[in-house]
């Protein structure tokens, strides 16, 4: 065969580039383990210290087990616990329950139908380009963003439609970039003229080596390769976008490739035991071939955005910073749990912004694939909860230049200066990118 073979720490990884010295240990899991309240009657109601991979499992099940008095839920990384909202009902065994469950109870005014009916109304009445909401469990109301594009007739518009919402249902405000998509994320690929970033190795449906990147991406060329100008070694299969979803599985062309399920951290690799999905307020991390290493928190689940090319729904909201050439990246949790894609957003890692993720969970079960290398590794029915375990955080390094991996986020609390940005590397980002609009 003459296609070309990843190296396997290349193959190995959906996140991108050199990371700085001491980021990737950070990203190690750690010893802080869920510790769950004594065994005691008293102790059993009173909320447990959780994981947030565990909190969003006990999520789950406490939406089925509320039912209509079920509100939304949120992870307090603080207090290390799941924080479920509840409406007044008659039922209050349901609370009882829950509180026993481990999770701490807190009344709120929406309902979960009230809120989805209001982002029904603000889809049929104002998808906007350069807008986006997704529900924010800790405000109980529906968080709306609009981009700095947003501005006369169409902000009257937006404005107007919310205000018919009623008081307390949604908030509105403004952003200073643009929501654009963009390409790239782990390791870069490059397709078309634009470069991408390849977000995690998967194992498709009849046992071949593939990746999961972008659907913008993976619409924007069919053959990808791993380098500037150099021969394709990966073919797309399937593309989403826009729609209902943001994803692309782009099979290698070798069918001997490895493609192990890691990340790539530059000078060493994280491994991806599997997938999860995301929990709001939970810890979360992102790699891409432009900005490298960076990290924030879950802000809301099923967002919509509604980008110039298209309105994409199912959205993962974050306040992790991104850039052109990110798009596609992986977004993971620091003990190896594969979260979701970078899709786009708007900001900088200047200035910070908004930043939306495909649910990787979602990725897989649509296009029929498998998280791992050769032995299969955890699919979309394996993902189980989200996210990160929530260690102990301690300083952020420093940002490298930007073309060789960027910001190493260190033992988080007290964040580090920030390097001066270097130059993105080779190959225009999807979607343009004068650098304001956020990465996709």
């Amino acid at each position: 065969m003459s296609h070309k073979r990843i190296p396997k720490r290349r193959a190995a990884m959906a996140a991108g580039g050199v990371v700085a010295l001491g980021a990737a240990a950070i990203l190690l899991p750690n010893a802080n383990a869920s510790q769950d309240a004594g065994s005691s009657d008293d102790a059993a109601a009173a909320p447990r210290t959780l994981k947030a991979a565990d909190a969003s499992d006990l999520a789950a099940r406490l939406a089925g087990l509320l039912g209509d008095s079920f509100a939304g839920s949120y992870y307090d990384s603080g207090a290390r616990q799941l924080v479920v909202n509840v409406v007044p009902g008659d039922n209050n065994q349901v609370v009882v329950q829950a509180e026993k469950a481990g999770a701490k109870v807190r009344e709120v005014d929406n309902s979960m139908g009230e809120l989805r009916g209001g982002a029904q109304t603000l889809k049929a009445e104002a998808g906007i380009p350069g807008t986006a909401w997704a529900i924010d469990p800790r405000t109980n109301k529906i968080l709306v963003t609009a981009d700095s594009t947003v501005t006369g007739d169409r902000w009257d518009r937006l404005e107007s439609t919310v205000d018919g919402l009623g008081s307390g249902m949604a908030t509105v405000r403004k952003s200073a970039g643009t929501f654009k998509t963009f390409a790239s994320g782990g390791d870069a690929i490059f397709g078309g003229g634009a470069r991408c970033s390849l977000g995690f190795n998967v194992t498709a449906g009849d046992g071949s080596p593939a990746f999961l990147t972008a659907g913008h991406c993976g619409v924007a060329a069919d053959q990808w390769s791993d380098a500037q100008g150099g021969q394709p070694i990966a073919t797309v299969d399937q593309a989403v976008f826009p729609g209902e979803g943001d994803f692309a599985l782009v099979r290698y062309d070798d069918p001997a490739t490895e493609a192990p399920s890691e990340v790539d951290l530059g000078d060493q690799t994280l491994p991806i035991s599997g997938a999860a999905e995301a929990a709001v307020g939970q810890e979360v991390f992102r790699m891409g071939s432009t900005t490298g290493l960076a990290d924030g928190q879950v802000l809301g689940l099923d967002a919509t955005v509604n980008y110039p090319e298209g309105t994409v729904t199912g959205l993962i909201q974050t306040d992790v910073c991104a850039e052109p050439g990110d798009s596609g990246g992986s977004l993971f949790t620091r003990d190896g749990l594969a979260i979701g894609l970078t899709s786009g957003g708007s900001g900088d890692c200047t200035v910070g912004g908004e930043t939306f993720f495909q649910p990787v969970t979602t990725a897989l079960a649509a296009v029929g694939a498998t998280l791992g290398g050769e032995d299969g590794g955890a699919g979309a029915g394996d993902a189980g909860g989200a996210g990160a375990g929530a260690g102990e955080e301690g300083d952020a390094g420093g940002a490298g230049d930007a073309g060789d991996g960027g910001a190493g986020a260190g033992d988080k609390g007290d964040k580090g200066d920030t390097g001066d940005a270097g130059d993105a590397g080779d190959g225009a980002p999807v979607g343009g990118g004068d650098g304001s609009g956020l990465t996709g």
